[in-house]
């Protein structure tokens, strides 16, 4: 019996996950000799199934339940052009196999030759700002055209714009589930997910084929994700979340996390705040993540100019003087109507016209309680800074 099938029927015993199944190996070398023990040996915290499990499998080997699934999930992925990687595979990422207890065995829809690219896990809040979102879709676009992977969890939210940016950067993007790989969740981005794999990325998951969205699936994917990586990315979170799991993640198998600042009164913004605290590196462009890791990239050199900061463009210039004030007075940080009309001294009708307006352009974004500069808002207030005062009647 090969590796790859004997593990499929390790993993397939009842009540083992990555942890006992690692201590199975760890104890007897390999999962053809975990299978061949005595039931005795097992750990007290299997289930009396998995017992009976392994008695038949000795007595029938592949006629045995696990040996028939073990078969018949081999022959599932063949006939849907599903690869299985096993951990001993050539074709296993290196950097994932470094981490402590990796997957057993990857499953993977699309192309098994983007897993060896250099890749940028990207992770951050299901309900993320709109300057989050710019901002996932920006740096990844960036990432990706210096020659970089980019790699999420194809979640609502940063994932997504993640991905989307990664494909519009013409690069790679690798999505891992916690899911099958034949069960994209949430479903609505399976467009998205079937634009990943025309784009010649990957979809990849350790779990088997038909595993339904569980909470406890996704702490092991946010692992994959990190150990993916060279360096992972927190563009928004809050201090609990799935997205700080994987930044500390990556932290303890010593890869480099970076993370976004944001505004102090941003809940979003709270966690990556706390990974700068504890590690993670202040990050404002994505010139600093390619300085810090672009040395892994030979032979690949960003495009001339690709990380330079936005000039002030003359798109914002024809801004009425009335929007540009509402603007300087969001500043960075969200404002209620209040604020906002007592910074600007306008009355109540005249300002909600004007942020109506901004927020038709997609330069503010309406918040419980207030608004802010989106992504290109805060491009925009940038090249209204930079423009010489004498525009605004300044000596």
């Amino acid at each position: 019996m090969d590796a790859l099938t004997a593990t499929l029927s390790l993993l397939r015993l009842e009540g083992i996950g990555p942890g006992l199944y690692w201590q199975l190996v760890e104890r007897f070398g390999s999962a053809q000799m975990a299978l061949q023990q005595a039931p005795a040996q097992l750990p007290r915290k299997l289930p009396d199934r998995a017992r009976v499990q392994l008695a038949e499998f000795q007595r029938l080997a592949l006629d045995s339940e696990l040996g028939q699934w073990a078969l018949a999930e081999r022959q599932r992925c063949a006939e849907s052009c599903i690869y299985l990687i096993h951990r001993d595979d050539d074709s296993y990422p290196a950097l994932l196999r470094e981490i402590p207890r990796p997957p057993p065995v990857l499953y993977l829809r699309g192309n098994p030759n983007s897993l060896s690219l250099p890749q940028i896990a990207v992770v951050g809040a299901r309900r993320a700002t709109r300057a989050g979102l710019d901002n996932a879709q920006a740096f990844s676009a960036d990432l990706a055209a210096a020659g970089f992977a980019i790699t999420s969890g194809l979640a609502l939210g940063v994932d997504a714009a993640a991905h989307k940016g990664a494909l519009q950067g013409g690069g790679k993007t690798i999505a891992v589930l916690g899911t099958g790989v034949d069960q994209i969740y949430p479903r609505r981005n399976s467009p998205l997910a079937e634009q990943i794999l025309e784009g010649n990325g990957a979809i990849i998951s350790e779990l088997p084929l038909g595993t339904a969205p569980e909470a406890g699936n996704f702490p092991r994917r946010n692992r994959i994700i990190a150990g993916l990586s060279l360096g992972t990315l927190l563009v928004e979170a809050a201090v609990r979340s799935g997205s700080l799991i994987t930044a500390r993640l990556a932290l303890e198998q010593n890869r480099e996390v970076f993370a976004i600042p944001g505004s102090i009164h941003n809940p979003m913004a709270r966690g990556c705040h706390h990974m700068i605290k504890h590690g993670a590196q202040l990050t404002e462009t994505s010139a600093d993540i390619v300085q810090e890791l672009g040395g892994l990239l030979s032979g690949l050199a960003p495009q001339p100019g690709l990380f330079d900061a936005p000039p002030a463009s003359a798109e914002f210039a024809d801004l009425p003087e009335a929007q540009r004030q509402v603007m300087r007075a969001l500043g960075a940080d969200p404002r209620s109507i209040e604020q906002l009309a007592r910074d600007t001294d306008t009355d109540a009708g005249a300002l909600m016209a004007c942020l109506l307006q901004l927020e038709l352009a997609g330069l503010v974004e309406q918040l419980p309680g207030g608004y802010q500069l989106t992504g290109p808002g805060n491009m925009a207030l940038q090249a209204l800074v930079e423009e010489p005062k004498s525009r605004y009647g300044h000596a």
